[in-house]
This record gives structure tokens, sequence and C-alpha cells, in this order.
């Protein structure tokens, strides 16, 4: 844990009581919020105990900060005045002490703290084990882990036939089909060979890992059948199908999405039968940032829309609706400049890439803002 008051002597007061129980490690106390904010990001501490009475920012003000280093940190507030109680609640610490601190009352916290992180590492094991073994990632690429080690193919044929059939999970997939995929200038009976010989050393990789007879073959079709597995795209399925249900969107999730993406669905392989289902994907990920831009946008967090309207437009650099919302963004915050900056970047990549203009509606929307300048 880490402790803070900006009067020594009541830091080493703390200190002391706190040695006293053998499951508590201080690892580092602080008088002054500078060097707080130059250490406390790379420690690695579950408890903070903070004085609400600081100098430069109040203990309320540092418990944000700390949360948003690690929003599992418990807070403990220490202060004089009873009145902080209420605030020091909303903000969701575990408890608070009244200076002068005694032993008894100590103790009941530090015992709710252990309480708490009993808990907490009791939840974090199960979620471990409950951890799907098999993890697929393809946005970017198409990589796959198991136990995060990643899986060894036999041939690259092999690493292919996987990702065409995982495209195409739990659907029936004619074998002349996959033949046309993934064989498409070679000889059929040729071409029928190598395919029947890379399902089964498909089978033989899957089967090591733990997943036996998840290849099925019936009336000429392959089918894939996969449970117990956790997929980035799978990941964005849940979110959109699960906000077309109840309006709204889990963003804790769509965040954690955001922050694991790598780039377009499987962008840096070059397979031939890529392009529909990437396009498709690629479609839906752009469906999850505008929803999120919405989101932001309802809750006025200027920032964090802002983040998301940047990421789509490195997402997709040609959207014209992109780019007026990002400009009704910086006019909103009062940020001409960088209005203006977008629109001739916007105007320059479609002329470089595609040699066209923006469309009528953005150039309207930019001439606003010069005919603004002009009369300001």
């Amino acid at each position: 844990m880490i402790v803070m008051d900006d009067e020594p002597l009541a830091l080493i007061n703390l200190e002391k009581k706190l040695k006293e129980f053998n499951s508590i490690e201080v690892i580092k106390s602080f008088t002054t919020t500078k060097d707080l904010l130059a250490e406390g990001p790379s420690l690695d501490f579950q408890v903070a105990f903070l004085d609400v009475e600081m100098p430069d920012m109040n203990g309320l003000e540092i418990a944000r900060l700390i949360k948003e280093w690690n929003k599992n940190i418990f807070i403990v507030f220490v202060t004089a005045y009873r009145d902080y109680a209420v605030q020091a609640f909303e903000i969701y610490s575990i408890d608070y002490l009244l200076k002068p601190i005694s032993k008894a009352r100590l103790e009941t916290t530090i015992n709710r703290i252990q309480e708490l992180l009993h808990l907490e590492n009791k939840s974090t094991s199960i979620q471990i084990q409950n951890k799907p073994a098999l993890t697929i990632q393809c946005f970017g690429g198409f990589v796959v882990l198991h136990n995060n080690k990643a899986v060894h193919w036999r041939t690259l044929k092999t690493k292919e036939l996987f990702a065409f059939l995982f495209s195409n999970l739990n659907s029936q997939v004619p074998r002349d089909s996959i033949i046309d995929a993934l064989w498409a200038n070679t000889e059929f009976k040729k071409a029928r060979v190598q395919l029947h010989t890379t399902v089964s050393y498909l089978r033989t990789t899957l089967s090591a890992l733990g997943y036996s007879e998840v290849i099925q073959y019936t009336n000429g079709c392959y089918i894939l059948q996969l449970e117990s597995f956790q997929c980035d795209v799978h990941d964005l399925e849940h979110i959109l199908n699960a906000k077309a249900q109840t309006g709204k969107i889990d963003v804790e999730m769509a965040e954690s999405l955001i922050q694991s993406y790598q780039g377009e669905y499987m962008a840096s392989l070059d397979y031939s039968w890529i392009t529909s289902k990437a396009n498709f994907m690629n479609n839906k990920f752009t469906l999850l940032l505008h929803d999120l831009v919405e989101h932001y946008t309802a809750i006025h967090d200027v920032k964090k829309r802002e983040q998301i309207l940047l990421l789509t437009i490195e997402h997709n650099p040609y959207s014209d609706k992109t780019i007026q919302q990002l400009i009704k963004h910086y006019l909103e915050v009062d940020n001409r400049a960088s209005a203006v900056k977008v629109y001739k970047t916007f105007k320059s990549t479609l002329l470089a890439d595609l040699n066209i203009l923006p469309e009528q509606e953005t150039t309207e929307l930019f001439n606003t803002i010069s005919v603004e300048n002009f009369n300001l």
C-alpha cells in the first residue's frame, strides 16, 4: 500500500501504526502531490491511505486520479473533519478514518481491506480458471494462441484452412467452395488430395490442443464447430447484437476491444478469399466506433469522443461523415485551427488517393468556418 499526508509527523505516526499489522506492507509514503504524480503510476499497490487536506490537490481529487491509474485500488481517507465522509464514499472509498486514529479503529479498516482483497483474488482466480484456453485474433492478422502460446501449424495451408473455416464457423461449407478459395490454381484432383491432407493436419493440430472431432464432413460439406474460445471478432458481434437488443452499448467491453485492435480484418494476410468477409467485418467495426461516438456525445465526454473520431478516421480515411463529425467536434470545443487542418488534410488525401473532392456538405461546413474566421 501507499500512504500520503502533507504533515510528516502524521505520516510517521500512521506508518508506525500500520507496521504493527504483519499482513500490511507500506511500499511508499508521500508528502507532496508532485512526488505522487512522478512515482505513483509505476508502483504496484492495492491500497492507498490518503489525507483529505493536501495543499496542491485535496485527497478527493487524488483519489480520482489514482482510480484512473487502476480502478481496483482501494482508497481509505484520513481526515480530521467528519464532513468529508459523505464526499469520500461518493467515489467508492472503502473507509475513512478520523484523526487521531486509534489502533482498534485502524484494525477494523485493515480487516475490511483483507476481506475485500480475499474476495477479489478469489474472483480473479475464478476468471482465470474460466478463461478459454484458445484465443483467436482476427483484426490485424490471424493469430491463434493456446494458453498464451502461438499454435504451431504443420503447413501454411493448414493455418489458412483453419482461418477459412473459422470465418464460416458453424456453417456448412461445400468442399468445392474450399477448393476454389484455397486451391484455385491447382488441378481439381490434385487440389482435392491436398485438401484431404490439410484437413488431416488440421484435425491433428486441434486434437492436440484438446479440440477433437470439431471438424465434420457430411453431404459434401465441411463444418467447424468450436466452443470455449475468445475472439475479437466474436466480441465485436456480441457488443453490436447486445446494443441492437437493449439500445445500450457495453462501453467497457467496447473500449477493451478497441485497445486490443491491431488493424483491419486479417489485414496482414494475402488470402484471395478474405475481401468480402473483411469488408463485412470492417464495416461492423465502423458501426461500433459510431456507436461509441454517439455514447460519448450523449454524456458530454468530448475528450473520449475526439479519440474515437480520430480512430474512426484512421480506420476509414475516406469517410465524409466522420470528417464532418470531427469538424463539428472541434467547432464545439472552440478549436477552429484543428477543424481547418482536418478538412485540408482530408481534401489532400482524397485527391491524392482517389482523385476526388470532399462531398458538397463537407465543403459547405468548411466554408462556414472560413466565413466566421473572415468575420472575426
